[in-house]
């Protein structure tokens, strides 16, 4: 059976492959040949859903989300610098990777960790979508997001004793969406200080990995394991609200200091100043001020016809940076007619001070600051000054003092319940940022006139402008919380020129209620004018606790 079932075999594929060639031809000779039908071409709106999906599997951001814009040319920028940009960022990744490795050599008898090929590959990434957020802060928010579909060449040799172990990473694909925060925005080049970027999902990343020339991803188990620890991993880093702070700008550079604490000056007495009078008397003043510090410098009572003067005045000045600002103490003597003459002065470096601790300073009156003239032997008198230097509550722990009480943190801000209201001094900051939208019937030269508790403090005159830009910061020393009070502005409108034939136009005024400011510690908001067609103001307020 064995033998003639072989034979009908051999007879049987001897015989089929000329029939098949024969009928074949037949077929393709003879066969009519069929028209070929139109492709029907129909509008997007009249596919179905489904017809849809299949038709784009995936539809681009800027078409489904119209608030992300379209940026052909910042991928064609990409694919063009990627090659550029290939050797930079490889550059970067050795030198960084190098100390790490470093840490790792002598343990578990590595005995070294180099990369044999490093390259991202050709295929630069795509950003799909950018969306530009805005904020009423001092910075410049964007949000992307990119896919990556790449070939790079990543090879990693491990020498483990006397075996050598490659790792090879291959078929990279990563989809993220990233936020790009440029902050604070700063007067200086490149105009922003930080550069902070966070995740707003947690991102999708595949890829293929070979060790020794094994894909171990294909292992069963392996590769679910994997794509899990890397998400967990990053969303544990830069997941929002964490985020990743790259300084781009020196601190000493920036000029945006803000307030710390309170300088606490008393000027006690001055003893055998100069006479500059005729009679052999002078009427001296002091002045005081922060180098560094734009507000009008404080001053005491003028003392009549007395050489040894005591005043036991008290004063509260605001300090930005103790480490590098310095009391300044003048001491002139006061006349009617005329500049005042300059009895002496003296330097106070505010670092010699330490936090929440009194001192006493007896100091000799000098004519000026430069150190290189020949000190004049006449004596000018001394002068008797106590200072203290009180950090605000926040800005406590930066100086090792003591902080009551406690906050809670969610997401950078500062949550106060009304239990936890601070009472007590501290200060009041307002910054009268911009208007929009004012315009006054004859004439367009906007100025703001801040009302609290019934001190008025104005901005300077913008000329010719429904967008004027202040950005103006007045300061209130206060001695409880302004809990259950207002503060006022109102923009007005001045003719430039002959302002005593025009009256004043009022462009709209607004009313803030100050405790979420004592709350919160800061807002920052833009409010509507009262009285304005328009007409927006924007403000931003701080609460700070001594």
């Amino acid at each position: 059976m064995g033998l003639l079932s072989s034979c009908f075999g051999i007879i049987g594929f001897t015989l089929g492959i000329p029939i098949g060639f024969l009928v074949g031809f037949f077929l393709f000779v003879y066969s009519e040949t069929k028209h070929v039908k139109d492709p029907v071409v129909r509008p997007i709106s009249e596919l179905g859903p489904h017809a849809l999906e299949e038709l784009l599997p995936e539809i681009p951001l800027w078409v489904k989300t119209p608030e992300f814009e379209r940026i052909d040319w910042l991928n064609k920028f990409l694919s063009d610098m990627w090659p550029y940009l290939d050797t930079a960022i490889c550059k970067i990744i050795r030198s960084t990777a190098q100390p790490i490795f470093a840490e790792y050599i002598g343990k578990y008898q590595i005995k070294a960790i180099e990369f044999d090929k490093l390259s991202l590959g050709t295929l630069p990434p795509t950003i799909c979508g950018m969306k530009v957020v805005e904020t009423n802060e001092k910075e410049l928010v964007m949000e992307q997001v990119i896919k990556w579909a790449g070939n790079p060449n990543i090879v990693l040799s491990l020498y483990v004793s006397s075996l050598k172990i490659t790792v090879q990473l291959v078929d990279v694909q990563i989809f993220a969406a990233p936020r790009i925060t440029l902050r604070p925005l700063v007067p200086t080049f490149p105009c922003f200080a930080n550069i902070v970027v966070s995740l707003l999902e947690k991102p999708h990343v595949d890829f293929g990995m070979r060790v020794s020339g094994g894909d171990i991803m294909s292992i069963p188990g392996i590769y679910r394991f994997v794509q899990d620890t890397i998400k967990k991993q990053v969303a544990n880093l830069y997941l929002w609200p964490r985020t990743l702070e790259i300084p781009i700008l020196d601190e000493s550079m920036v000029v945006m200091k803000k307030p710390v604490g309170i300088l606490h000056v008393n000027v006690v007495r001055a003893q055998k100043l100069l006479k500059m009078d005729l009679l052999g008397t002078s009427d001296p003043y002091v002045k005081l001020s922060l180098t560094g510090d734009k507000l009008p410098a404080k001053k005491t009572t003028v003392k009549r016809k007395n050489l040894n003067p005591v005043w036991n005045e008290k004063f509260k000045i605001v300090v930005k940076d103790p480490q590098s600002q310095v009391l300044q103490l003048q001491v002139y003597d006061w006349d009617k007619v005329g500049a005042h003459d300059k009895l002496g002065m003296q330097l106070v470096p505010l670092k010699v001070l330490k936090p929440y601790e009194n001192k006493e300073f007896t100091l000799d009156l000098l004519k000026d600051t430069n150190l290189n003239e020949t000190p004049n032997k006449k004596p000018r008198g001394k002068i008797v000054v106590d200072l203290t230097f009180v950090p605000f509550k926040e800005d406590s722990s930066k100086f090792g003092g003591p902080s009551e009480g406690y906050s809670r943190k969610e997401s950078g801000i500062d949550v106060v319940s009304d239990d936890e209201v601070q009472e007590g001094a501290g200060l009041l900051s307002v910054v009268i940022i911009e208007a929009e939208e004012v315009e006054g019937e004859h004439h367009n030269n906007p100025f703001a006139v801040l009302t609290f508790r019934g001190e008025k403090k104005r901005t300077k005159m913008m000329k010719k402008t429904r967008h004027p830009l202040w950005n103006e910061e007045f300061q209130f020393m206060l001695e409880e919380p302004p809990q259950h009070e207002k503060i006022h502005i109102e923009v007005l409108s001045r003719r430039k020129n002959l302002s005593f034939l025009s009256k004043q136009e009022r462009l709209g005024h607004v009313e803030i209620n100050l405790r979420d400011v004592v709350h919160n510690g800061r807002i920052n908001d833009k409010y509507n004018l009262i009285n304005s067609r328009n007409g927006v103001m924007h403000v931003e307020i701080r609460w700070k606790v001594v």
